[in-house]
């Protein structure tokens, strides 16, 4: 079987593993294979010369770099990336407006208004998770972050609350809090912050040493005006005795006042969804990116939010999302965020089209651009609404661009601090991690759901094996709801909850 994805393709990708000498037929033309073709894998409809453009997705993915025949099998190495450097983008406000108006028109008329069933906040904020969380100001303290969870965790097990959720004691140790300079500094601060904020925690107990850059007074001052009862400070240095038995006095506060903390039901307007893809395959722009997409425009037809993230991975795809920003500020701060991002990688003297992983490779992508291409297939058709700095928080409901690298644990981690209930990840390899927000695994092909199914929360790779759209949207509909409400995915099943800060200049 094998699928062409867009009519102005050249290539078509190979959906079961196809053999030299195999004949297939597309667009009514018989076309004899020159080489065997994984699958996830693409190959040529028609003869190109060195230096024609492949197409996939319709737009150019590269170009080759020789003469290649109908049927050869066409991987990373017969093609080069088109991309350079940073690049000057023009405002095209009727295509913006008529995109918005096209978009406001086929969405006018809701199907219904869901709800999940989440925590209500004092401040009026809604958690998909109740939990108790210790997170340290400086990694000098990990340890002592550590030890509190663990005795904690021992103390209250079996003593799960019988009317509400058990409540998950969770520490997130980290390298930095000290010892960093000037923008590096404030993304630390910023992310702890957003973090120390979050409607998933019930409470925090925020752990300081004492004698770090990130003093703790001081970051507890950028929180502004927080919940006092349920967001608590210690400073490990100046107290008397042993800290793990202050730490734990102070946390059996907390948790005394959590536990009586109850679900109710909160409308879909007010979930807030990251949007992410790693160890992707030719397949994740078949199934699981294409899915995402149908969802993400699914919860800003209810009034929700949505961000995409991964600047790097728009590198080739950066004006289709352009085109769709609602106002010429937006595209502005579209275009200067994907221009920093190609300025950060040339001040390293890295070239941008530089991102295909082993993995990625391995699984039938070939450039930066076609691995874009399917990346952002995942925030689906609607208007660009906003675009956050990297640990700027959500204020603009609607689909949002976050400034945040390519890596997974990096960029799950910024999508939780802006103020993500829930990262959705899709995977054609496969990974178990998760940031500090319960990160769901959407498979792109059935296989890794069924050899990783402690990894992969729900398979999208039957929409290549004969189900429609509408179903498997339906079930995923379902699936991302019971989650809101409750359902635990896989990484925090498996106690898999970390986090990364991006880190660009020097440390002392």
């Amino acid at each position: 079987m094998i699928i062409k994805i867009n009519p102005e393709d050249n290539v078509a990708v190979a959906i079961d593993p196809l053999n030299a000498g195999d004949k297939v037929s597309v667009d009514g033309k018989e076309i004899t294979l020159t080489s065997d073709v994984p699958s996830g894998h693409k190959f040529l409809l028609c003869d190109l010369n060195s230096g024609d453009n492949v197409i996939k997705y319709g737009y150019p993915i590269g170009h080759l770099k020789e003469d290649c025949k109908a049927g050869d099998f066409i991987s990373h190495e017969q093609i080069k990336t088109n991309l350079s450097g940073v690049l000057d983008y023009t405002y095209d406000d009727a295509e913006s407006r008529k995109s918005a108006e096209q978009w406001d028109a086929d969405n006018s008329a809701v199907e219904r208004l869901d709800t999940f069933r989440g925590f209500r906040r004092r401040n009026g904020d809604v958690g998909i998770r109740n939990e108790l969380w210790i997170i340290p100001t400086v990694g000098c303290v990990n340890g002592v972050c550590n030890q509190l969870r663990d005795r904690l965790s021992a103390e209250i097990h079996s003593q799960d609350n019988p009317q509400g959720d058990a409540i998950r004691i969770v520490s997130f140790p980290h390298n930095y809090g000290c010892s960093q300079l000037s923008e590096d500094h404030e993304n630390t601060r910023k992310v702890l912050r957003n973090m120390v904020l979050h409607p998933n925690a019930g409470a925090v107990l925020v752990v300081g040493l004492g004698c770090e850059n990130n003093q703790p007074e001081q970051f507890m001052d950028m929180l502004g005006d927080y919940d006092h009862e349920r967001i608590r400070l210690m400073v490990t240095q100046k107290v008397e005795g042993d800290e793990i038995e202050e730490g734990l006095r102070i946390l059996r506060e907390l948790y005394g006042i959590m536990s009586k903390d109850r679900r109710e039901d909160i409308p879909l307007s007010e979930l807030r969804v990251g949007l992410k893809c790693g160890g992707s395959d030719g397949f994740s722009g078949i199934t699981a990116n294409p899915l995402l997409g149908v969802f993400s425009d699914y919860i800003v037809r209810q009034g929700g939010t949505t961000v995409l993230t991964e600047v790097p991975e728009m590198f080739g795809a950066e004006t289709i999302l352009m085109n769709r920003c609602r106002t010429r500020r937006l595209f502005d701060h579209t275009v200067k965020m994907v221009n920093d991002f190609k300025e950060y990688f040339l001040s390293h003297g890295e070239p941008v089209g530089e991102n295909p992983s082993p993995g990625n490779k391995a699984g039938g992508i070939s450039t930066l651009e076609e691995k874009a291409l399917g990346c952002t297939q995942k925030c689906g058709k609607s208007p660009v609404c906003g675009v956050l700095e990297y640990g700027e928080r959500l204020k603009d409901k609607g689909l949002n661009l976050l400034s945040a690298p390519g890596n997974d644990l990096v960029a799950s981690t910024a999508l939780a601090a802006s103020g993500c209930h829930i990262v959705l990840f899709t995977t054609g390899r496969g990974t178990p991690f998760g940031t500090f927000v319960p990160t769901m695994k959407v498979s792109t092909n059935s296989r890794l759901a069924n050899t990783k199914p402690t990894w992969i929360d729900f398979n999208a790779g039957t929409l290549v094996e004969g189900s429609t759209m509408a179903d498997v949207a339906e079930a995923f509909r379902r699936k991302v709801i019971a989650v809101a409400s409750g359902e635990l995915t896989w990484n925090e099943r498996k106690n898999y909850q970390e986090i990364a800060i991006f880190k660009n200049g020097v440390t002392l």
